[in-house]
């Protein structure tokens, strides 16, 4: 009976340790925070956040207001206090040029860029965007109260051309105008200088063009990965948006 009360207890204390090195190991993960780009909202990130969810991780979708840069900076400066630990920024287009200027912050510990701007100091988007052939993007804006949003063409031609037709209607639908002072917006600190970066290249992106992603996946020495896919690749192809994340999530728990 004492060797089996022994036995019992080892066992218990075996598991409990376990629990605790598994509970640690939760605790250490990173918080995922989402910046979404101009014509977009939180909800463009709708298909990877589960997948996350699903694997332990918090996730963060932050609303971006696309008024000016420094409001959209300070949305994420936010989300990076309410996380309150070590977190992942990941940026989908405009939103790369809002992690370049957020991730200076010491709770940011990797990169993602999603088919994103990553500008390097005193660029603007149009400065940046002057570095490649320009896309048909601009053709599809229409202004409303000094505001810019894209028509159901623009949506359906060169923002989400690769999505179905149902998801196109819902892109749309979610789509936030965007006040043209962001375009003024200058990038000032560049923490693709300081923090281990990786970049998502959508190789069929008629929003930016692809040869302006390379370039700026190279320049920030990002590890990348060329995805087949539309502007909004994490729509496209979210589980492969999904690996590079996780990759960055492992580097910055280690």
């Amino acid at each position: 009976m004492k060797i089996l009360a022994l036995l019992f207890v080892f066992v218990a204390t075996l598991s409990i340790s376990s629990l605790n090195a598994q509970t640690k190991k939760m605790e250490t993960k990173p918080t995922i925070i989402f910046v979404h780009g101009l014509w977009a909202d939180g909800s463009s990130w709708s298909k990877v956040i589960p997948l996350l969810v699903a694997r332990g991780y918090k996730v963060i979708s932050v609303q971006n207001p696309t008024t000016t840069l420094e409001n959209d900076i300070a949305a994420t400066q936010r989300a990076i206090t309410i996380a309150g630990g070590d977190v992942v920024l990941v940026g989908h287009s405009w939103g790369g040029f809002v992690i370049t200027e957020a991730g200076d912050h010491p709770q940011v510990k990797a990169l993602v860029y999603v088919a994103a701007y990553a500008p390097e100091k005193d660029e603007t988007v149009v400065s940046l965007s002057e570095k490649a052939a320009p896309t048909q993007l601009a053709s599809f804006f229409q202004a409303e109260g000094g505001f810019v949003s894209l028509t159901k063409e623009g949506i359906t031609k060169v923002f989400a051309n690769d999505l179905s037709a149902q998801e196109q209607e819902l892109v749309f639908a979610v789509q936030q105008p965007t006040s043209p002072d962001v375009f003024k917006g200058i990038a000032s600190k560049v923490a693709w200088k300081q923090k281990p970066s990786w970049y998502i290249v959508a190789s069929e992106d008629k929003t930016i063009n692809p040869d302006l992603e390379r370039l700026m996946a190279q320049r920030a020495k990002a590890k990348t990965t060329i995805l087949k896919s539309c502007h909004v690749a994490m729509l496209s192809k979210p589980n492969q948006v999904l690996e590079v994340i996780l990759e960055a999530a492992n580097q910055a728990s280690n």
